[in-house]
């Protein structure tokens, strides 16, 4: 399917998909490999927001941001509300109202961007366990120095937005996420940033149908991460 072709309608025969949203590079570039495959449709993008922030959960992302990502795949976009604080049992009662949301409209699976860390995925297993939703991990096991290179290479662009400073100097928040930046990562960072190192806002990749003309704005540290908002230019 081509970047911003629609999936509302459904397709027969395919496999329909929602895709786990975290505005970031890897979940871009899951979807650009889901719509590589003959045998699946991406139905949706589901994104959950800190409701009190109007951002994306860890990413910090303007709501307004994720909604033009949305526009520029073509897909729309299904918002998970979620209250500040928010214990695990209430995340997983929303994302089990989702589930529910899905199997009704006919949805059989839905995708995340992990790519190495077990207890995550194994995480994500139990909670689609029973939903009738089979989770798929697309961009799994791929190394991602050669990983990271390629996104690159294929033209993802993404600005980084969070960056835990016990793991990483409060200097890189901010910076575009780019070959200067992967030089410069200390050898023991994750070049994807899987680790929890760091976050980002992608706001150019083949799955849009346009670059998102974007600017950087404040650098904030609060609960203990560095935090570099980016805004709509």
């Amino acid at each position: 399917m081509a970047p911003g072709a629609s999936a509302r309608d459904g397709v027969p025969g395919l496999k329909k998909v929602l895709l786990s949203w975290s505005s970031g590079k890897d979940s871009a570039w899951t979807l650009h490999l889901l719509r590589q495959r003959a045998d699946i449709q991406v139905a949706a993008l589901v994104t959950t927001f800190n409701s009190q922030a109007d951002r994306v959960a860890m990413h910090a992302v303007r709501r307004a941001l994720v909604e033009i990502q949305a526009e520029r795949t073509g897909l729309p976009l299904w918002p998970v509300e979620l209250p500040w604080p928010c214990s695990n049992s209430e995340y997983e009662d929303r994302m089990r109202a989702v589930c529910q949301r899905a199997t009704a409209e006919g949805i059989a699976a839905m995708a995340f961007g992990d790519l190495f860390l077990q207890d995550i995925r194994d995480y994500r297993v139990r909670q689609m366990q029973g939903t009738g939703i089979e989770p798929l991990f697309p961009v799994w096991g791929i190394p991602t120095g050669a990983l990271a290179l390629e996104m690159i290479g294929a033209g993802v662009k993404a600005k980084v937005t969070c960056v835990d400073p016990a793991k990483l100097a409060k200097s890189f928040a901010g910076r575009d996420y780019a070959l200067n930046f992967l030089e410069a990562l200390p050898e023991e960072i994750d070049p994807c940033g899987e680790n929890g190192e760091f976050h980002t806002f992608v706001y150019a990749a083949p799955v849009f149908s346009r670059p998102i003309e974007v600017q950087s704005g404040e650098v904030v540290e609060r609960d203990g991460f560095v935090f570099a908002d980016v805004l709509p230019a």
